[in-house]
């Protein structure tokens, strides 16, 4: 009986825990190149994003922005500074200034996402996330190669309050109108 109880408690706690943030759900229209951000089906911000230039999809090597839910599986960079450059998720010590010329590295922090369907089972394994770039002249049309693209002060904002485990709904769908 004690036996019983103990392992019931335990897999409680462990299952507890894999549900991670709950509150705060993203939903990013690659109609408006737009992230609102809910907290409890209440807006809280709205951020201008980029998606992929490529289209959308979930194909490997297609660098498309894959559609449907997902949850944040990782999240990496807490504490770096803006412009902070990342390579294979880790800081290279190098940080860029906004809209340097020449190159389009992952920056500041990153929102690591795991597709929750089967139409982008793929996500996690290509690398698809919510980073920071340094070409935000390019923020509010399509300019990435399959990820989501923030202003590296807004993904400072959003990491702070989002937690592994919060969903992110892309959708080719325009948001609704707020009123």
């Amino acid at each position: 009986m004690i036996r019983n109880c103990c392992a019931a408690i335990l897999m409680a706690l462990l299952f507890a825990g894999c549900a991670g943030d709950t509150h705060h759900k993203m939903i990013v229209s690659t109609a408006d190149q737009k992230m609102v951000v809910l907290r409890d089906g209440k807006p809280i911000a709205e951020y201008p994003v980029s998606t992929s230039k490529f289209g959308l999809g979930d194909r490997p090597g297609s660098n498309a922005t894959p559609l449907g839910s997902h949850r944040v599986k990782r999240k990496i960079g807490s504490g770096a500074p803006a412009g902070a450059v990342f390579k294979g998720r880790r800081p290279t010590g190098e940080v860029i200034p906004v809209d340097a010329p020449g190159r389009d590295p992952i920056v500041t922090r990153i929102l690591w996402l795991e597709g929750s369907e089967f139409k982008n089972r793929h996500s996690f394994a290509r690398c698809i996330y919510i980073h920071g770039t340094p070409e935000e002249r390019n923020i509010g049309i399509p300019a990435s190669y399959g990820c989501v693209r923030m202003r590296s002060a807004d993904i400072i904002e959003l990491f702070g309050f989002v937690g592994t485990g919060a969903r992110v709904v892309i959708t080719p769908n325009p948001l609704p109108p707020r009123h």
